[in-house]
């Protein structure tokens, strides 16, 4: 492949701490695989053979120990560990691999679950001689009751204003609702050139990006950039329709410190360019096309810094970066994989019930008269005589008792469930342990040492 392949997974998973308090969030039960199994599929099943994973030294050791938790893919993973002190965003990460990266690069977050057709933004990028193109799709509705979240006011989201052009591909635009406090202003540049432009709303950013290689070698410079999505992508958005100066002054620029730093708005649009710019300028000027004006045209007549975004209507897209998105993750996950939904390792009683909707995994026991509808069972797990589960997830390594009715529920590894016990829209933390007979609904019950202070 033209293009490297980084997968970012050292996210603390901060939206979703009642999950991630125990098991770092690249390594979280989807389907029962980890979650960040998925985006390396994806990248897997169009080709790609390595990989970068740029994760934590935690989620390193797991995937070496665990068998469980290590990835079931082929293709070669280079895992590059970020360092412990210190809170590093995307943007710090590439930066931190920045020797290892040769040619342009497909960067993916390890909490994105899609069916996305990849080539579509991989085209876009290559058709457009693009600096960035990325992913977006229509905001995901989660209808599912969310444990220990029922009847609670959901935070409203800030929504996005993204601008593009009239093909729907061209990126112009990008603002958030929270910088927007005087209203919705487009910079006059933007306009010159696309007189019509379509602002859209309800659009989600999938964190999948093409970037150029030039891009990187861009936030080696500028380390006041932390984060692709929050810093780097509105920013290159902007200087699309930035002036431009000519090369030989962006040079004479980076030489001198002081001038540099007055006229670095200027400068990072264009240190921002192939390092073979002359030749380039040189192929397109002798090319049978160069006065070509259909939708190849920006790459003749444009400026040297273009944005698109493939936008998804239809399919499956959405982060596992909360709650509701994990337990929808989990319900979607098994039509992403093409295995049998029950493993053959497991020990299933011929008088249970097991749902076709349902994921059963490895070396797991079902015993008698049990029920597992519309639920994902983990590996090593305990279900036994007379038990109900609907509608939930149960992790590794978890006991379920006897006689117990499990609705709606998130159990996490190694919890035990006593003895005829009802849960009714509960999340159960790590290890804990339920009383027999017990009737909780609508609780997070998780080990004092996790609650968060305040």
């Amino acid at each position: 492949m033209e293009l490297q392949a980084v997968l970012m997974a050292a996210g603390g998973g901060s939206r979703m701490t009642d999950l991630t308090y125990s098991t770092p969030k690249p390594m979280l039960p989807v389907g029962n695989k980890p979650l960040m199994w998925y985006p390396l599929n994806l990248l897997e099943r169009v080709g790609f053979e390595e990989v970068i994973v740029i994760t934590t030294k935690e989620v390193q050791k797991m995937m070496s120990t665990d068998p469980k938790m290590k990835p079931d893919v082929k293709m070669k993973m280079e895992v590059v560990c970020v360092p412990e002190d210190g809170d590093m965003g995307t943007a710090d990460a590439l930066r931190h691999i920045q020797q290892k990266v040769k040619t342009d690069i497909l960067v993916v977050s390890c909490d994105l679950i899609t069916d996305v057709a990849l080539h579509e933004v991989v085209d876009l990028f290559r058709a457009h001689n693009a600096t960035l193109a990325m992913l977006m799709s229509k905001a995901y509705e989660f209808t599912e009751t969310v444990p220990g979240q029922k009847g609670k006011k959901r935070t409203a989201e800030q929504r996005d204003f993204v601008g593009v052009d009239q093909s729907g591909k061209r990126l112009l635009f990008m603002a958030n609702e929270a910088d927007l406090e005087d209203g919705l202003s487009v910079r006059k540049s933007i306009i010159r050139k696309h007189p019509r432009m379509h602002i859209k709303t309800g659009l989600v950013d999938a964190h999948l990006y093409c970037l150029k290689k030039a891009v990187v070698d861009f936030l080696t410079e500028n380390k006041s950039i932390s984060s692709i999505r929050g810093e780097l992508v509105p920013y290159l958005v902007r200087k699309q329709f930035s002036n431009a100066v000519n090369s030989q002054k962006v040079k004479e620029d980076s030489e001198d410190q002081t001038q540099k730093n007055n006229e670095s708005s200027t400068n990072h649009e264009l240190l921002i360019s192939s390092r073979d710019e002359s030749l380039l300028q040189l192929a397109q000027e002798r090319s049978c096309w160069n006065d070509h004006r259909g939708d190849m045209s920006e790459a003749y007549h444009g400026g040297k810094l273009r944005c698109y975004v493939h936008i998804m209507d239809q399919g499956l897209c959405y982060r596992v970066n909360t709650l509701a998105a994990y337990i929808e993750a989990n319900r979607q996950a098994p039509k992403l994989f093409e295995e049998p939904p029950v493993h053959s390792s497991a020990a299933i009683s011929e008088r249970c019930q097991v749902g076709s909707d349902s994921v059963i995994g490895a070396q797991c026991q079902i015993a008698d008269k049990a029920s597992i509808k519309r639920s994902t069972i983990g590996v090593s797990s305990t279900v036994k005589e007379r038990v109900k589960v609907t509608n939930s997830i149960v992790m590794h390594g978890v006991t379920i008792e006897e006689g117990c009715n499990i609705q709606g529920s998130v159990i996490c590894s190694n919890a035990i469930i006593g003895r005829g016990a009802d849960l009714k829209y509960c999340l159960v933390g790590n290890g804990q342990r339920i009383e027999p007979e017990a009737e909780r609904t609508n609780e997070v019950i998780v080990g004092t040492d996790q609650l968060m202070e305040i």
